[in-house]
This record gives C-alpha cells, sequence and structure tokens, in this order.
C-alpha cells in the first residue's frame, strides 16, 4: 500500500510577503505639546484685562450708592489740594506782577532847591539802568502830606518846610542783588541824604508764599494719604465679599496675578472716576469764586484775572487720582490676599 502523506486539520496559516518599501505603522506618542507665540499671549492678555477691567466697572455699577459715596470722599481729598494748588497758583502770579515793579525812593538833603532837585531828577532820565522817573517837590510832598496826615495841622506853625523832595525811580533789573547794589550807588551821591528800597513788603511776600508751597505740600501728602486709606479700606472690603470665590480660583489653579487683577482695576477705576469729580469740584469753586475776585481787582485798578486748572495741571490731577487708586489697591491686596487660602 502506497504511502499518503498525513492531512493536516484546522485552518493553514499563510505568510503574507513582507513589502519593504511599506512605511511602519505609526506608534502613539502622548499628548502633543503646542508653542504659542508672542503676538497671540499678548493678545490673549489684553483681551482679559479688557473683561477685567470692564466687569470691575459693572461690579461699582452694581452697587451705586456705596460706590458714590467712596468716590465723593475720594473727590473731597483730592479736590482740597487742587483748590489750594490753583489758589497758590494765583498767589504766585500776582507777586510776580507786583515784583516787576520795584520802586526805590531818594530822599535828597533839604538843603537843595528844587531847581536842583529838577536837574538831579533829569540826570537820573539819562542813567541806562533807570526805566522811569518820578520827581516829588517839597510843595508836593507837603500837599500829600497834609491831606493824609491827620497832624496837617501841626506844619502851619513852622517857619518853613522841613519834608525834602524825593526822586522816585523804577530799575530795570528787578533782581535783589542789583536792586542792593543800586541802593548802594545812589546812596553816595552828593546830593542825597538817603535812600529806601522798597523790599521789605517783597519779601515778605515771597517768605508768605514759601510758607504757602509747604502747607500745600503737607496737607496734600495728609490728603493722599488718606485717599490710600479709603482706597485699601474699599478693597479689603470686596475682597471679604469674595473671598469664597477666590478661593475656588485658586482650586482650579489661578495665579495670583489673576486673582489679583480685578481689585487692581477697581482700585483703577476709583482714582480715576474720583479725580474727575473732583476736577469738577475745583472747576466750580473756581466760577463761584471768579466774580467777587473780579470785583476785588476793580477796586485797586487791577486787571487781575482768577486763572483756573490748565491742561496740564488737569492731567496731573487725573494722573495723581489713578496713581493713588492703583498704589492703595495694590497695597490692599498685597496684604489681604495672602491669608485667604483654598482649604
Amino acid at each position: 500500500m502506497a504511502n499518503r502523506e498525513p492531512k493536516r486539520r484546522g485552518a493553514v496559516r499563510q505568510e503574507r510577503p513582507v513589502d519593504a518599501a511599506a512605511p511602519a505603522p505609526a506608534q502613539s506618542k502622548g499628548a502633543a505639546r503646542h508653542k504659542i507665540d508672542f503676538v497671540a499671549q499678548a493678545k490673549s492678555w489684553l483681551r482679559h484685562n479688557k473683561k477685567t477691567a470692564q466687569d470691575s466697572l459693572k461690579r461699582l455699577k452694581s452697587t451705586p450708592l456705596p460706590s458714590l459715596m467712596t468716590l465723593a470722599v475720594l473727590a473731597i481729598a483730592l479736590a482740597l489740594p487742587g483748590v489750594m494748588f490753583v489758589g497758590l497758583k494765583n498767589i504766585n502770579h500776582l507777586s510776580g506782577q507786583w515784583q516787576g515793579d520795584p520802586r526805590i525812593s531818594i530822599y535828597l538833603k533839604t538843603s537843595v532847591a528844587d531847581e536842583a532837585a529838577e536837574r538831579f531828577s533829569q540826570n537820573m532820565l539819562l542813567r541806562s539802568d533807570l526805566a522811569a522817573v518820578e520827581l516829588v517837590t517839597k510843595e508836593q510832598g507837603l500837599l500829600e502830606f497834609q491831606r493824609m496826615s491827620e497832624f496837617a495841622d501841626i506844619l502851619s506853625f513852622l517857619d518853613s518846610n522841613p519834608l525834602p523832595a524825593v526822586v522816585v525811580v523804577q530799575p530795570i533789573d528787578n533782581q535783589k542783588q542789583a536792586l542792593i547794589k543800586l541802593q548802594q550807588t545812589l546812596s553816595e551821591m552828593p546830593e542825597v541824604d538817603d535812600v529806601v528800597l522798597d523790599m521789605v513788603w517783597v519779601e515778605r511776600l515771597a517768605s508768605f508764599v514759601e510758607l504757602a508751597n509747604r502747607v500745600v505740600l503737607v496737607l496734600g501728602a495728609l490728603l493722599a494719604l488718606s485717599v490710600l486709606l479709603v482706597v485699601g479700606n474699599t478693597i479689603r472690603l470686596s475682597i471679604e465679599n469674595r473671598k469664597d470665590e477666590i478661593q475656588v480660583a485658586k482650586l482650579v489653579g489661578a495665579t495670583d496675578s489673576w486673582v489679583k487683577r480685578p481689585f487692581i482695576y477697581t482700585g483703577f477705576w476709583f482714582g480715576l472716576l474720583g479725580a474727575a469729580l473732583a476736577w469738577l469740584f475745583v472747576m466750580i469753586s473756581l466760577l463761584l469764586l471768579n466774580e467777587p475776585v473780579g470785583q476785588l481787582a476793580a477796586l485797586y485798578q487791577s486787571d487781575f484775572e482768577l486763572q483756573g486748572l490748565g491742561f496740564s495741571d488737569s492731567l496731573i490731577l487725573l494722573l495723581s487720582g489713578i496713581l493713588l487708586g492703583l498704589v492703595g489697591a495694590k497695597l490692599a491686596v498685597s496684604r489681604h490676599l495672602r491669608d485667604i487660602e483654598p482649604q
């Protein structure tokens, strides 16, 4: 019997030839890492800041009465140094006008006759360091004394006029050292008995202006501190009211800068709106004072006009309010957010 090859049972496994040119199957590499460029990051940061600023303003509008009370306190604290600054600015302007017209009174000797006094005044007109010269003769001085003095009747008992002729000159150079030097030069002339430089009132006015400057600086610093305290206390209360929200935000991974940002913008809005309201208070005060100041200036035959806040002064006021609001909010946030941590 011929031998037969035994039959294999089951499925026959066939090998598929491997194609060397076929690509290898892709292997899983896990999560892919994408790099965001700087422009996209900047746009995202700007969008978030814009939204945060809008949300902060909406929160102020949602509580109108407390917000208005806080803004009124801030406006008054900023308006007071603003009004004092405007007053000091007008005083400096007024004192500048006065200091621009100093006078030197030259008292001639009583032995100098009116003709000699006239020649002396004409010689003064020839000087290049004098802008104006005015002669007050003995008779003019006597009439002026009788008109203004309560002891005019006493002069009737005198045999001669005891008053000297006076030459009043206006120097060109109004610097203090130049005026003192001119006074010494004039006093050495043989016809001159005495030279009086009307600088006492100028020095007193300068001292008063300097004192007013110091007072404005001190009061301005104290009121700026009060603005910081008001903003800081307001931000602290806002942080306490949103304590649970802050804890939840930190639990989901919010950074400190992300948590601080809404409160910083709240301080910004308080500073900006408070400064704008303070500017309005200052302008209203100037309008109320403008007419009485004009009437007082007219009585002294002066064309002085009350000066208000210019563009630069208004900008400084607004920037000062914003800066104080931001600093107050920053200090309050840095102090109180450290105590709020998720449990």
